[in-house]
């Protein structure tokens, strides 16, 4: 999952709820009765598919890696570790070899084999079902399983990338003749199996006796979908609701931390706000203009007021820890000044009334959006520019982003950015919209070379050297800014324990929480 919209509520709201804090005490008393051994788990949408080949948004996405396990894992320093396959060898560019391991058995108790993990794929390939995910596999030219447990990938060109969409989360591996109702009762080797779902109301999980990993502790988690931010705090108040993540604004967490039965858990994230520019226009194609809108930024003050200190200043598309990140190109840090003068060299005088230039910035119409274009509003007037808002409905805005009907746009990068694909994906010229993400269409024939050898060369020494030298180009070059990543922060009640967040936001925490007696 690559963009959203962001949250769902206003400052305002919140502090309605804040003023409604002494209610609750009263409005806890008559909570509903409910299965005490059940977690209850706040999500703001229903999975809009379960069936991994198909459903690519947030909630779909975080309770498929429940429910299923791909060929590989990523550690914390996103390297491929053993997941379905214990382990895999790569005798040449074009060849993939993976070893399953013995004993692994589907949700219903079926034998996991080689053909189950072949199908899966090709499923997705042949039309079994209509896939989003289908190009991430077009580099696969043919798959043998000659036996029960090995998996064998004929390549029609080297792909570097391919481990990533094999591994949990990208790749859901299902029993072979999966069909398109298959999201109707969805069955994996995960550590979680399904019990049911209804659209719009709720999806139910159940531990999986059969874990080939830990057996979770939790016996059952229904996941509540509870499309409103205010009645989601207060669900998580009367203790009705257990646990959220990342679906409440901030001004929420100091009231919701007042109480003594709620417990707000905050950690590293890796999902990043950035602003974004269109460089074929003809006020934005000059490097030194963007240099100089990245001077006039407080991020500090950014991440204090609009974050509540929940977020980390950001240097790269990728997160800090992985193995390609560097942050080694030049520093466009907030100076005012700097920012006035990179605007005079590049030819912007202040009128009479200090403007230099005029600028538009779309926006979507969700709240915490707004409220940080209407900051840069007044932190880039500073420097001179006059910073038109522009805010229409998500489905209007994301259309003209995608088309390229933009001066500036901010959204945030879920997921996406943790492997290094995002470069191509966002900045290549072979990925202008809609071919990738690179709405603003940047070109740089010394990036292309870089991102092109990166792609296919086996030596990760060399490959990690060509995303460095990418990284010092994009930060000298700003076709856009990497404002901040946003903490994981989950919040729940007390009775449910060991919970450790995880950077991305996933649900994987509840494989090790436990509900206390």
């Amino acid at each position: 999952m690559f963009d959203e919209p962001g949250a769902r509520v206003s400052r305002m709201a919140m502090i309605r709820l804040a003023l409604l804090a002494p209610l609750l005490m009263m409005a806890a008393c008559q909570s509903r009765q409910r299965d005490p051994n059940t977690v209850v788990f706040l999500i703001e949408s229903s999975p809009a598919n379960l069936d991994p080949r198909v459903g690519t948004d947030g909630q779909s996405e975080h309770i498929d890696e429940l429910i299923f396990d791909g060929l590989v894992a990523r550690d914390t320093h996103f390297h491929f570790t053993p997941a379905l396959a214990e382990r895999w060898e790569q005798p040449d560019p074009l060849s993939l070899v993976f070893h399953l391991r013995q004993g692994v058995r589907f949700h219903d108790g079926r034998p996991m084999t080689s053909r189950d993990v072949a199908f899966s794929i090709t499923s997705m390939r042949d039309g079994t079902v209509i896939s989003p995910k289908a190009a991430a596999y077009a580099s696969i030219a043919s798959i043998d399983a000659p036996d029960p447990l090995t998996v064998v990938l004929h390549l029609n060109k080297a792909d570097n990338f391919l481990l990533t969409n094999l591994s949990t989360g990208a790749l859901g591996v299902m029993p072979e003749g999966s069909g398109r109702e298959f999201w109707r009762h969805p069955v994996g080797t995960g550590p979680f199996r399904f019990v049911s779902q209804q659209i719009d109301q709720d999806v139910v999980l159940e531990r999986n006796p059969l874990s080939w990993t830990t057996i979770p502790r939790l016996a059952r988690v229904r996941f509540a979908v509870v499309p409103d931010a205010i009645t989601e705090a207060l669900e998580l108040e009367k203790g009705s609701g257990d646990v959220a993540i990342n679906s409440l604004p901030m001004d929420a967490l100091p009231v919701l931390s007042q109480r003594p039965d709620i417990r707000v858990d905050d950690g590293p994230g890796t999902q990043l706000q950035y602003l974004a520019f269109n460089v074929r226009d003809p006020l934005l194609k000059d490097a030194r203009v963007r240099q100089a809108i990245a001077c006039a930024i407080d991020r500090d003050l950014l991440i204090k007021t609009l974050m509540g200190g929940h977020a980390q200043p950001a240097e790269s598309l990728l997160p800090q820890g992985h193995w390609a990140w560097a942050d080694t190109g030049p520093h466009f840090d907030f100076d005012p000044a700097r920012g006035a003068k990179l605007l005079e060299e590049a030819g912007y005088h202040a009128g009479p009334d200090g403007v230099r230039l005029r600028l538009t910035m779309k926006t979507s119409s969700a709240e915490d959006v707004r409220l940080l274009s209407a900051v840069l509003q007044q932190q880039l007037a500073r420097v001179g520019i006059a910073l038109d808002l522009r805010s229409f409905e998500f489905a209007t805005f994301y259309s003209d982003v995608t088309r390229g009907a933009f001066q500036l746009y901010s959204l945030r990068w879920i997921g996406g950015n943790e492997q290094p694909d995002i470069f191509t994906h966002a900045f290549s010229t072979s990925r202008f919209s809609p071919k990738g993400a690179n709405r603003g269409h940047y070109s740089n024939a010394r990036l292309d070379g870089l991102l092109d050898d990166a792609m296919q060369s086996t030596d990760q020494q060399q490959r990690r050297n060509d995303y460095v030298e990418a990284q010092r180009i994009l930060a000298s070059d700003l076709p856009a800014i990497n404002l901040w990543y946003r903490d994981t922060v989950v919040v729940h009640n007390k009775r449910l324990t060991h919970i450790v967040p995880t950077p991305s936001g996933s649900f994987a925490f509840l494989e090790t929480a436990e509900l206390s007696k």
